[in-house]
């Protein structure tokens, strides 16, 4: 074939392919959606358009983020019929005081210390006492009382509603509720592989 010929068809078909392609584009272009080119507001930006002025709109009442729903008012709140629960929302197994010592070693010893005396390393650098654990009034509390002091602060104590989730909190306060029963139990009240074990390590 000459090469005239040769030159002559890759040309017609280059420019039919280069009409296609503009084709195409201009035709792409005009059928897209003009969302990513709407007007956006930074977080807190003021805005024209509503009559409060604020871009960041409020939920509406009654609104529920999807898992916050919070039916369980006992696990949630630490309650029962408005009254503070006699008892925990679910069964305490060894598992559970473990971990409810290893959040109350975290969060709450630095004050309390970590048999709950109220003299922690925060106290000796002069922040106040806070009161001791194994006193009556607190022995003689419901759990849902200890929880709710956990989620809600008491005194100069603030509030860990935001720092433990509602599980670590009855953990801590089932941790407590152990705390409290072996500063005054006696060697009796132990199973007898631990009054044994207690025995042989006496000096």
């Amino acid at each position: 074939m000459p090469k005239e010929c040769t030159t002559l068809n890759f040309n017609r078909f280059g420019k039919r392919w280069l009409c296609f392609a503009a084709l195409l584009a201009v035709s792409s272009s005009s059928c897209r959606q003009q969302m990513a080119d709407q007007p956006s507001y930074r977080p807190l930006a003021k805005s024209e358009f509503f009559a409060d002025g604020r871009s960041a709109r409020p939920a509406i009442p009654g609104t529920v983020a999807r898992g916050q729903l919070q039916e369980d008012e006992q696990f949630y709140t630490g309650r029962v019929g408005g009254e503070a629960a006699e008892t925990f929302p679910f069964p305490v197994t060894r598992e559970i005081f473990h971990r409810g010592q290893e959040r109350f070693d975290i969060f709450c010893a630095p004050c309390h210390d970590r048999v709950g005396n109220g003299q922690g390393m925060i106290v000796r650098r002069g922040f106040r006492s806070p009161p001791s654990l194994h006193i009556d009034r607190l022995r003689e509390s419901r759990p849902g009382y200890l929880f709710e002091v956990i989620s809600r602060g008491f005194g100069t104590m603030p509030d860990y509603a935001e720092q433990i989730p509602p599980e670590d909190r009855w953990a801590i306060a089932a941790y407590i509720r152990a705390l409290q029963l072996s500063q005054q139990a006696a060697l009796a009240d132990a199973p007898q592989n631990e009054q044994r074990r207690l025995r042989e390590s006496e000096p």
